[in-house]
């Protein structure tokens, strides 16, 4: 029998907001030392000047390392979750990481994701529909929250319809960090054996989705390993955050009716309530840790070549040093700057996406059902809700909702 393990510092939440034990340091010296599931501890940044700091800095602080690079006994091997990091932009460090995404860039762009925006629109009223005809009370999360990007990534990359659920399921386990290691290993390689056996069709056949498009224009360029990495990147990444965004962001709005009506009457309120919900949530608490190139100080801390470095967006987010009154959640902020999305060379590529599919789906989901409320006995208790807090993606199990 394996065992479920516990969240590394920089991974847990509470509630809507960062762990206190994340928070503390942030209150205090900003930085400390914490246990890592790899064996070595890190440095814990914590304020959003240090993570921008270090996030800007690629030539300090690297992705692509290897147990061989680190200093005392190593437990874990990060490749055993991301097979050997081909594709993978997330543990790349440039000019690896600069020459995939340039071959991606063109086709996230806010001129060519608006060309998605008709389907997007589409399959979000499909979704409507369905909510509406299966009555109340319903869950947001596995109804509309989940399929939604799950379609749009799915259709985006080429993915068969009749493979999505099953994609769903394997993503939410993988993203499971309390899962044993054993288990999510064993779900990388599914995932991984699935992505080869798409790559290879559209190989043969390439259609008009990513993966055809990069076939078409860069097969050249691309070893087979990196557009399976590429593609298994964006299949996850482009459904989860986005899915976890819609389903917890529609919590928030609930907790805070006043808002909540701004977003479905004003539709200039929308854009800035996407960019709150990004701050006040931070869905994805941090990243891949960092390995120190070179021996640099952050807030007094002698971090020494060779260490490994961990960050916390959501205590980054929520730094009072950057944001006033950051505790309060407020869609009239005057777009103070936020982490959400990371910064620097890792920025996330689908940003404008993830931006056009919540734009379109809040206030769609809000006006078609205005009086829409949580179908639970106390919708302010929050021991009443399932916070999805064993994930590496901040959200929710389920979202019982009625109108």
């Amino acid at each position: 029998m394996t065992s479920r393990t516990e969240s590394p510092v920089d991974l847990r939440r509470t509630g809507f907001g960062p762990a206190p034990d994340a928070e503390a340091v942030r209150d205090g010296a900003g930085i400390a030392r914490v246990p890592t599931p790899f064996g070595p501890p890190a440095w814990l940044l914590t304020r959003q000047a240090d993570v921008r700091r270090m996030l800007g800095d690629a030539d300090t602080f690297a992705n692509g390392w290897t147990p061989d690079d680190l200093a005392g006994d190593v437990r874990r091997d990060p490749r055993q979750l991301s097979g050997d990091r081909s594709g993978n932009l997330l543990s790349l460090d440039p000019p690896e990481h600069t020459r995939l995404r340039k071959m991606l860039a063109g086709e996230f762009t806010v001129r060519r994701m608006r060309r998605l925006e008709p389907r997007i629109v589409e399959i979000v009223d499909d979704h409507l529909d369905a909510l509406e005809r299966s009555g109340t009370p319903a869950d947001l999360v596995s109804q509309y929250a989940l399929p939604i990007p799950s379609l749009v990534i799915c259709e985006l990359l080429g993915v068969p319809p009749g493979d999505q659920d099953e994609f769903q399921a394997r993503t939410s386990a993988q993203l499971d960090i309390g899962q044993s290691e054993e288990r999510r290993v064993a779900l990388a390689a599914e995932a991984l054996a699935y992505m080869q056996g798409l790559v290879a069709r559209a190989r043969r056949e390439p259609g008009e989705d990513l993966i055809g498009m990069l076939i078409r224009e860069h097969d050249d360029d691309l070893t087979n390993d990196e557009l399976v990495g590429i593609a298994n990147l964006l299949l996850v990444a482009g459904h989860e955050t986005t899915a976890n965004m819609l389903g917890l962001g529609t919590l928030a709005l609930l907790r805070h009716p006043d808002q909540l009506a701004r977003v479905r009457d004003d539709e200039d309120a929308v854009a800035p309530a996407v960019e709150e919900l990004m701050r006040w949530l931070s869905i994805v608490s941090s990243g891949s840790p960092r390995l120190a190139l070179r021996d640099v100080e952050i807030e007094g801390a002698a971090i020494r070549r060779g260490d490994l470095v961990v960050f916390n967006l959501p205590t980054a987010n929520r730094d009072p040093a950057v944001v006033d009154d950051p505790e309060r959640f407020d869609i009239t902020r005057d777009g103070p700057p936020h982490v959400a999305f990371g910064h620097g060379v890792h920025h996330c590529l689908g940003a404008p996406l993830a931006r056009m599919e919540m734009r379109i789906a809040f206030p769609a989901l809000l006006r078609r059902f205005p009086t829409l409320h949580l179908a639970t006995a106390d919708s302010d208790d929050d021991r009443e809700v399932d916070f999805a807090t064993a994930h590496a993606i901040h959200g929710l199990e389920r979202l019982p909702v009625a109108w």
